[in-house]
Formats: structure tokens, C-alpha cells, sequence
């Protein structure tokens, strides 16, 4: 007689957290000023004002933009500050820095806001493998914010899953 095949993990208790679930929709665009600089370098009030009012920021509807420099210009701080009220009522989210930057901060508002409670007491696998953008810095949020609540806390997938943390 054959012996019935038993998937144990599909009958454990254990609970995967894919944090590519939590991937809000939305085009991510990395917005550079260094074409709106003088010669690429400098950058002149007037006409970066006279720019940033011209611009049709209308495009970035309902998208998140990381504004950034890619020239070595100094560019002082209200330029990006003029920038992002531009962009603020289209926008989703505006941040300073590169695509890695913006997708960290978009988790970070994900995270703080995911109701963990389901998962009090419970052995959780944080699911490693995305076809989606998912910051590494994302993980680790998302680990400290179980910490306190979870039994225990792996990484991987449920057939090879690396053990991080475990309730004593």
C-alpha cells in the first residue's frame, strides 16, 4: 500500500508575508533638474522659477517622483521644496533622492500603516523572491515591526526558509 503524500506545510501554522502584495500601483519617474541649469551647473532663480511654472505638471498624475541632480551642482534646498508644491497636486508621493530612495519611503508609509495584528503569536515567513521592486530596506521595516508580536520570523519560502528570529 502506498503511503498518502502529506504537504506539512500547507498544514502548518506558519504565515507568508509577501511585501510585493503591498506594491501600491503607480509609475515611479526619476525627475532630473539638470537640463532646467545653466549650462548644467548653475542654477538661476529666475529661470528655474520660470520653468517650474511653465512645466506641465499634470503628467505626474497619480504617479511617485524621486527629484533629483545628476550634475555635480550645488542645488540649494528650496529648489526641490518649489519643485514638489508644483507636484503636489498631482503627485502621490515626491521625495529627493533616486528610484531607491522613493520605493524605501513608499513602504515605509505602507508599513506604518499595515495592521499586524493577525499575526500575533504566529510563525511568520517574510517572503524573499518579488517580480516587483521591493527595497531591501522594506524587509527589514517590516521585521522590526513583527518582532515584537510574531513567534517567530523566517525568511524565504516555506520548503527553505532561513530562521531569523524565535520568542524565547
Amino acid at each position: 500500500m502506498q503511503d498518502e503524500i502529506i504537504n506539512r506545510v500547507a498544514n502548518s501554522k506558519l504565515v507568508t508575508i509577501n511585501l510585493e502584495d503591498y506594491y501600491p500601483p503607480g509609475k515611479r519617474i526619476l525627475f532630473d533638474i539638470k537640463d532646467w541649469l545653466f549650462e548644467g551647473f548653475v542654477l538661476r532663480e529666475k529661470d528655474f522659477r520660470d520653468k517650474a511654472n511653465q512645466f506641465d505638471w499634470s503628467q505626474f498624475k497619480d504617479n511617485y517622483v524621486a527629484l533629483t541632480c545628476s550634475s555635480d551642482a550645488i542645488i540649494p534646498a528650496w529648489a526641490f521644496i518649489l519643485l514638489s508644491i508644483h507636484l503636489e497636486p498631482f503627485a502621490k508621493k515626491t521625495v529627493i533622492g533616486n528610484l531607491q530612495v522613493l520605493e524605501t519611503s513608499i513602504y515605509q508609509e505602507v508599513l506604518n500603516t499595515l495592521d499586524i495584528s493577525e499575526f500575533t503569536n504566529k510563525p511568520i515567513i517574510i517572503k524573499g523572491c518579488s517580480k516587483k521592486p521591493v527595497p531591501q530596506n522594506a524587509y527589514i521595516m517590516l521585521a522590526s515591526k513583527l518582532k515584537p508580536i510574531a513567534h517567530s520570523i523566517m525568511y524565504g519560502e516555506a520548503c527553505s526558509s532561513v530562521p531569523l528570529y524565535k520568542k524565547k
